[in-house]
């Protein structure tokens, strides 16, 4: 019995420290070369996030333009790999 409520006791345990644990996922999409951070104030603390959808910095900045956000390059960003190349044959 006292084996049973010992693994209860860790179970719960366990579980609950998984719960109360905030998940942070990845931000930064790699697909995309630039990032915006927007941060959000107020009277209950705000918050704020990160957008990587913009193509370019000028793209970026026209969306962050009056708003408490700033641009920058995406740190995680991975290019397309270019084609794969065409085997040149010589004809005799």
């Amino acid at each position: 019995m006292r084996v049973l409520t010992c693994s209860a006791v860790a179970v719960a345990l366990t579980v609950g420290s998984a719960i109360s644990g905030p998940a942070h996922a990845q931000a930064y999409d790699p697909r995309y070369p630039v990032c915006m951070k927007v941060y959000e104030g107020g009277r209950f603390g705000g918050g704020e996030w990160i957008d990587c959808s913009y193509t370019s910095l000028p793209q970026c900045r026209a969306t962050a333009s009056g708003r408490a956000a700033m641009c920058d390059l995406n740190p995680f960003y991975a290019p397309p790999s270019p084609p794969p190349r065409r085997a040149h044959r010589r004809h005799r």
